[in-house]
């Protein structure tokens, strides 16, 4: 029986409770004999958590918020469960490396958490858009001390990854990533004024949260993901280019310098890359999939971005190739006016004519020359950025 033990590979997952921490314990449900999961954690959805937990036999959860790790601890009648306030908490007490963790924590709360979880694992795999795009180079300083294989497990960068595999970065040409477009991809540009939230956070081929399905409809989704790319695979931010394909099907182009060029197609489905990059060292793995969809490849129907329509794409202009705190200004003022697009306080364009106005603010465009120095820096200017922008857009 301990033998059958020491094989299965140690799992922690952050950010359990959220649409890429539930695909990956429900593939770990599923595949129980190769995977033993030793933390769980959420925010605040205790509840869940804590069924998760006992669906997979997981003996510790964390829970992020006082008020409700209190409740958590009244609510567990499970004696095999432990539930703590932090990760740090967790480590005192369980001193070994693990296998393999799922960083799922959505927002720039998870950096820390990123960070310390890095010393005890052996692989890490980072759904955190916010962390890579502002902390890339805190969390390249701890994967090189500790040896760690970071995964990227976003559809575009685990497919680019597949795609680009052992060649050498001077051998690429052009990198293309894929966007459907969202919910208003066949509005005229007139159309878009006073579109609604219920409209905005209907993505026609993702399940989502709000926030990012509004993302998704601004293409600021993408303009993410291109600067995560461009911090991940180290190459200039010229290098990449944002296709129109509203299927979702296709994720990625490849353009070589040999003429040759790859892309990699998928169903629309989150559980592609976190199965492989669960089972990465596994030759053999396996998932159940639909067949391949030759109406779809038939009709890929690719095109250029209108920047009328998707004005956000010009922020990429506008990024340094080296990391900086500009990023957590773009990131942070973003996500402020995303929720207050939520909340009904502006209307859809003031999103990016609002973020426009801040990036353009002498006090953060200077902030291009400053390398983030560690995390308690970057989430005070965040807070910092998130009361300016409010103050100027309320």
């Amino acid at each position: 029986q301990t033998n059958v033990f020491i094989m299965k590979k140690k799992i922690i997952i952050l950010g359990a409770t959220g649409s890429i921490g539930t695909i990956t314990t429900n593939i770990i449900f599923k595949n129980k004999k190769n995977f033993k999961v030793v933390l769980l954690t959420a925010y605040k959805n205790y509840k869940k958590l804590l069924s998760q937990a006992k669906k997979i036999d997981c003996n510790n959860v964390v829970i992020f918020d006082k008020e409700n790790f209190k409740k958590a601890k009244k609510f567990n009648i499970n004696r095999n469960i432990k539930i703590f306030n932090s990760i740090k908490d967790f480590l005192k007490i369980n001193k070994y490396k693990v296998d393999y963790s799922m960083c799922a924590i959505s927002g720039l709360s998870g950096l820390e958490s990123i960070i310390e979880i890095i010393k005890v694992t052996k692989n890490i795999a980072i759904a955190n858009k916010e962390s890579i795009i502002c902390g890339w180079n805190l969390i390249q300083k701890e994967i090189l001390k500790y040896k760690v294989r970071f995964i990227p497990v976003d559809s575009e960068h685990f497919s680019i990854q597949s795609l680009i595999n052992d060649k050498k970065k001077n051998e690429l040409d052009i990198i293309y990533i894929t966007a459907s477009g969202g919910p208003f991809l066949k509005l005229q540009n007139s159309q878009l004024k006073n579109v609604s939230v219920e409209k905005a956070i209907k993505h026609p081929n993702w399940s989502m949260g709000k926030k990012i399905s509004i993302d998704s409809a601004t293409l600021m989704n993408k303009v993410f993901e291109i600067i995560e790319a461009q911090r991940i695979f180290q190459l200039p931010l010229s290098k990449f280019k944002i296709l129109i394909h509203p299927k979702s099907y296709l994720h990625s182009i490849v353009k070589f310098h040999d003429g040759t060029s790859k892309l990699l197609i998928h169903d629309t489905n989150m559980k592609i890359p976190i199965f492989n990059s669960l089972f990465i060292d596994n030759l053999n793995r396996k998932i159940k999939t639909n067949k391949i969809d030759f109406k779809t490849i038939n009709n890929l129907d690719l095109s250029n971005v209108d920047l009328l329509k998707f004005p956000t794409v010009k922020f990429i202009k506008m990024i340094p190739d080296n990391i900086s705190l500009f990023e957590t200004v773009l990131v942070t003022a973003n996500d402020t006016l995303v929720d207050l697009y939520i909340k009904k306080k502006i209307a859809y364009q003031d999103i990016y004519k609002n973020l426009y106005r801040i990036l353009k603010l002498k006090e953060f465009t200077k902030l291009k020359s400053s390398k983030p120095r560690n995390v308690i820096q970057i989430i005070k200017l965040s807070k910092y950025v998130a009361l300016k922008t409010k103050s100027l857009c309320v």
